[in-house]
């Protein structure tokens, strides 16, 4: 897509919040959310899952779900994947965001998230860290990050900085022609390889970043990091990820 003037006319952005444990943040990141204001005649849904949180995060997301935060509850945890299948079905939006309830990721991001597919230069936005102004964080987790990017591009032909970003933005046809399949944090280099194996190509933005470590909270470990590299490898090797 080259002209700005052929865009898309988007109606409403839908805004999938995975939860688990996040009692200290989750009501800071929804007030955050509901605060951005939106580009052009733009609607927000927030679709949040709670994933079987035992902190007490249920009683704040009950306190705090309205006509525009619709909450939706696992009985027991799934895992960051399984959240997004959840919220998927039940979204409107045609454009459809991913946004952790951790604080790491500022919602006032979403309209350089959103430029880029506004003007229709894109129908797959990516905000990564490593490129924008960030808080630093532990090297293991910075190095594990990049290795998995590494193999990302070499795998896929690519150049992408920051796969395991949180901050993806969708055009919902898009999003809806994949088969998600992985229930935890796979989900990051699964959709990244099947949208590389269907020849999408993915725009990337810098984003502002304050990582936590694990003693803050922190849920994404080092078996993770091997987990993600299986899953570039074995999704380079199968057959295409089209949704059936």
């Amino acid at each position: 897509m080259e002209a700005d003037a052929e865009a898309p006319h988007y109606r409403r952005l839908s805004v999938l919040v995975p939860v688990y444990n996040e009692r200290a943040t989750v009501g800071e990141i929804v007030r955050r959310m509901r605060q951005v204001v939106l580009p052009g005649d733009l609607d927000l849904e927030i679709v949040v899952v709670d994933d079987g949180s035992t902190d007490g995060t249920e009683k704040i997301l009950a306190a705090i779900e309205d006509s525009t935060v619709m909450v939706l509850r696992h009985n027991a945890n799934q895992g960051k994947g399984a959240c997004i299948r959840t919220a998927l079905a039940r979204a409107h939006g045609d454009l459809v965001l991913i946004q952790d309830a951790d604080l790491e990721y500022d919602p006032e991001d979403w309209p350089v998230l959103l430029a880029p597919m506004l003007r229709g230069r894109a129908r797959v936005v990516y905000g990564s860290r490593y490129l924008g102004a960030r808080q630093t964080s532990g090297y293991l987790a910075h190095l594990g990050n990049r290795v998995v990017s590494i193999a990302a591009d070499l795998l896929y032909n690519t150049n992408l900085s920051d796969v395991q970003t949180c901050y993806k933005l969708f055009d919902r046809t898009v999003l809806d022609g994949i088969k998600i399949e992985s229930d935890r944090f796979d989900f990051e280099p699964e959709v990244t390889a099947k949208l590389l194996r269907q020849g999408i190509k993915i725009y990337e933005v810098p984003i502002s970043y304050a990582g936590r470590d694990h003693d803050e909270g922190r849920k994404f470990v080092s078996r993770d990091t091997a987990r993600a590299l299986s899953s570039l490898v074995r999704y380079r090797f199968s057959a295409p990820g089209r949704r059936s």
